[in-house]
């Protein structure tokens, strides 16, 4: 992965990330955080890997979840507009998906990743099909997707 790369743009430039994930369950924050000085850039990681959480941590509105599901674009934009009302920092990310190799459906397959950033007042939301792969790679492929993105955007 190129966290180096990222990390050094990251405290070059005085960029401060916060981040919110569902289906990596903590993998990207381990990462942006595994080399010496994250701190100087990493403010906030949650893992709101439940629909209770969503709801009572970041304040997704149940009735998004109840309408497009927690694997939806919607959600994935609600978990990161509300993560920057939680955290200041320059960049928010969400991540919310499936990661099997259960819980896929025809519509929502196994391998289905949205990725939120928010930086200014600007949203991107990234639909992802990672195919139906081992839970392993899919969690690694989004986590590596999200350190491609951050390092384009900065």
């Amino acid at each position: 992965m190129k966290i180096e790369k990222l990390h050094k743009k990251l405290i070059r430039r005085k960029i401060t990330i916060s981040v919110a994930e569902s289906c990596t369950g903590g993998l990207l924050s381990s990462e942006l955080t595994k080399l010496s000085g994250s701190s100087k850039y990493f403010k906030l990681g949650l893992i709101t890997y439940s629909n209770s959480a969503k709801i009572n941590i970041l304040k997704v509105k149940k009735s998004v979840i109840d309408q497009f599901g927690a694997v939806s674009q919607e959600c994935c934009k609600s978990m990161v507009e509300n993560l920057s009302k939680l955290s200041k920092s320059k960049i928010y990310l969400s991540i919310t998906g499936i990661a099997g190799p259960n819980g896929g459906t025809k519509n929502k397959p196994v391998g289905l990743v949205f990725i939120g950033i928010k930086k200014g007042n600007k949203i991107f939301i990234i639909k992802n099909l990672f195919g139906k792969k081992k839970r392993s790679v899919i969690k690694n492929k989004t986590v590596e997707k999200c350190i491609n993105l951050l390092t384009k955007i900065i």
